[in-house]
């Protein structure tokens, strides 16, 4: 917990409230505050493990979409769950819960509804849900309308813009023709999945961006600094490990994107 604000009122205080007296009065408003925003906090995202049941009920879902569920995707999942470390009876429940995504007629509102409880008013933990998403959406190359449908529906939940989608898709591999962020080009229209190959520069670093190639200097360091904000592992709180890593490495991603840029521009 940070007792930003116990500091700051007491400091007020001292210089404005006469004294130790008037200290102590903005030390406990302050305390107050504190332990009020410490406690919305924790209310935004509940415990770890409630993202499991809807997570991977939206994999099967999104797996099934295009009407066939391929051994790339299974492989994906069981990656996923290897990967979050899960004991018994949690990956009980993500069999469980893709194996209940895959069924017709299967209805996403729900665990989309679930996974945006989840994530509450913390941006940062949505990032790293859309990760683990996307790349079962990319699991065959370029995805079918049915899959970039869901996608966009969580993305639109999550209060997540499609420029910043297509920002986490760059980083996979999936590209748009024409400049990156060109009126009508996006997660829906024009794009196409290339597979990550050796001896490349990596994704267009100003699609990582989220940001055209002819903005100017300022628009990039804005852009940056908004989205390291985002992803930045300090701020990842009470995030699954697996999930913390994950956003680590956007931010790996968004660092090398800003350097190239700046590189090739020449500013600091």
């Amino acid at each position: 917990m940070s007792y930003t604000y116990t500091f700051w009122f007491a400091m007020a205080g001292l210089l404005f409230g006469h004294g130790l007296a008037g200290a102590g009065v903005g030390a406990i408003v302050g305390f107050v505050l504190d332990n009020l925003r410490f406690s919305q906090r924790r209310s935004a995202t509940p415990e770890a493990g409630g993202y499991v049941g809807p997570l991977f009920a939206l994999l099967g879902a999104i797996a099934k979409s295009d009407g066939r569920v391929s051994e790339a995707e299974i492989a994906i999942a069981e990656r996923v769950m290897a990967r979050m470390g899960l004991d018994a009876g949690a990956r009980q429940q993500a069999i469980s819960s893709f194996n209940a995504g895959k069924q017709p007629e299967f209805d996403v509102t729900g665990p989309i509804n679930a996974l945006r409880q989840w994530v509450g008013l913390r941006r940062d933990h949505a990032f790293p849900v859309l990760d683990v998403v996307i790349e079962t959406v990319l699991a065959e190359g370029n995805p079918p309308p049915e899959k970039m449908a869901i996608l966009r529906q969580l993305a639109f939940a999550l209060r997540i813009s499609d420029m910043e989608l297509m920002a986490l898709m760059a980083m996979k591999g999936y590209v748009w023709q024409g400049a990156a962020g060109a009126r009508g080009h996006g997660p829906g229209n024009g794009g196409g999945y290339v597979p990550p190959q050796r001896n490349t520069m990596g994704p267009d670093p100003y699609a990582v961006l989220g940001i055209p190639r002819t903005a100017d200097d300022r628009a990039i360091k804005r852009a940056y600094r908004k989205l390291i904000s985002e992803h930045h592992p300090d701020r990842l709180g009470d995030l699954p490990e697996e999930m913390r890593k994950r956003a680590e490495a956007r931010a790996s991603e968004i660092n090398a994107a800003y350097e190239r840029i700046k590189a090739e521009r020449g500013f600091k």
